[in-house]
């Protein structure tokens, strides 16, 4: 049985209120309540007092399914339930595949949609729709941090339409937990609203609002482009700006911008990296015993199979694997098709070639996470190195790989359980956990990007 959503005490739903009337707004919240509860019944409350955390969420789907009537939830990002539900209504409406995810002819459907009530005039005068009153008593935009950590959230969500400044919303929420009633843990949320070019203009009032003297964290839920302004800004004065690279549209470019991003010195966090965790324990485990340990050497195959859609998760590990056995990457070749693969040669220390392959390989069932590894392979040449392993997960991998002579070849073989702390949410919630640079990560993502800017053969 899935785990119960926790129940939601509303300090304050959201409210409407002008640019500098949002911290005066905050304090009169807990003024009105008193940290011990209004009549002594209620339980005190713990103001946001750990961390500030900056979301700028640029994606339209929620936006345009609570413009149309189908959610009424809270306009955060995140898959969850009710957005699923939504989605499938939709679908069920219009036709379409029941996948409960944004598909393109999903989303064409409802920019369709919202067209057509623009051309209605059923957002107003000027046909813009407004931006949907958040009252849901669902869990907010970050409750796996909120249950454990009193902070503060400033959402920045760009919309289309005409420029007409920005609109902003205050509210509190708190997580009660059954271990901890008697503490309400709450989280503090500005919403913040308007073209991009609107958010822009207003890019320096959004440093004052961040709790003084906390950490402070940058979730950019799009590609990250070093020169646009309001990311710079931000940018500067987080301790962490935070990514997620299965949603990359264009993966190689845009891993290519992380990597600029390194280099000018953004301590930058890839909620993707994490997710390679698993993946990479198990195979530091494979050739943890002396004798294998001299076998890891002898190592000059790899393939790397992934779901078809996002390589990132592949290049990636990838990166890591080159990074820590120091091999250097000396050609790059990609066939397009109906597996996507990408042949990458690398010069090992003693000057023995490496062969690689990467392989989008097509599923029917796929999973939430956009290019989720599937398999993996390790093998040598040599047939007297005791070098071969093969680690997949249960979504097909191990059949895959057996039906290709893996695991025949494998002189170890380990199986990836699926996580649900492979989503967003779980992650960050560990991600604020920790703050600054990741040597490990950056030197991954160093030998990756040195792989694209290599002349494909």
């Amino acid at each position: 049985m899935a785990p119960q959503a926790s129940t939601i005490f509303s300090l304050q739903a959201p409210k409407d209120i002008s640019l500098n009337e949002i911290e005066a707004e905050l304090n009169q919240i807990w003024q009105s309540y008193g940290i011990t509860g209004e009549d002594g019944g209620l339980p005190a409350a713990t103001r946001a007092t750990t961390f500030t955390l900056v979301v700028y969420e640029p994606e339209e789907t929620q936006y345009l399914l609570a413009s149309l009537g189908f959610y009424n939830g809270p306009l955060d990002g995140i898959l969850g339930p009710q957005m699923v539900a939504a989605l499938r209504q939709v679908q069920t409406k219009y036709g379409l595949p029941d996948t409960g995810t944004a598909t393109p002819e999903t989303l064409a459907i409802l920019r369709e949609e919202f067209a057509k009530r623009q051309g209605n005039g059923a957002g107003g005068d000027n046909g813009s729709i407004d931006l949907p009153s958040l009252n849901a008593p669902s869990p907010r935009i970050a409750d796996e941090i909120a249950l454990r950590n009193p902070c503060r959230i400033i959402a920045l969500f760009p919309i289309a339409g005409e420029d007409e400044g920005v609109k902003a919303q205050v509210s509190a929420y708190c997580p009660i937990q059954k271990q901890s009633s008697s503490t309400l843990i709450c989280c503090e949320y500005i919403t913040l609203s308007g073209t991009a070019a609107a958010l822009e203009r207003i890019g320096g009032l959004i440093p004052a609002l961040l709790i003084g003297g906390l950490p402070k964290f940058l979730w950019w839920k799009a590609t990250p482009v070093p020169n646009n302004n309001l990311f710079k800004r931000l940018a500067a004065v987080c301790n962490n700006v935070i990514v997620d690279s299965c949603r990359f549209n264009e993966p190689e470019s845009d891993l290519l911008r992380l990597q600029e991003l390194v280099e000018s010195g953004v301590p930058l966090a890839d909620l993707n990296w994490r997710r390679l965790s698993a993946w990479q324990e198990l195979t530091a485990e494979a050739y943890d015993s002396p004798h294998r340990r001299a076998a890891l050497r002898e190592v000059d195959r790899v393939t790397i199979d992934y779901e078809k859609g996002n390589p990132a998760q592949a290049l990636l590990f990838l990166g890591w694997l080159a990074s820590r056995l120091e091999w250097q990457p000396v050609s790059y070749q990609k066939e397009t098709g109906d597996y996507d693969i990408t042949r990458i040669r690398f010069i090992a220390q003693d000057q023995r070639q490496v062969e690689t392959e990467l392989a989008g390989v097509p599923l029917a069932d796929v999973g939430e996470i956009a290019g989720d590894l599937i398999a993996l392979r390790l093998s040598s040449t040599n047939p007297k190195a005791d070098s071969g392993t093969v680690i997949c997960s249960e979504t097909g991998g191990c059949m895959r790989m057996e039906t290709h002579g893996g695991a025949q070849s494998a002189g170890l073989f380990q199986q990836v359980t699926s996580l649900s702390e492979q989503k967003a949410e779980a992650l960050l919630s560990q991600q604020v956990q920790r703050w600054g640079r990741e040597s490990l990560f950056e030197e991954s993502l160093g030998v990756t990007a040195s792989i694209f800017k290599l002349e494909t053969n």
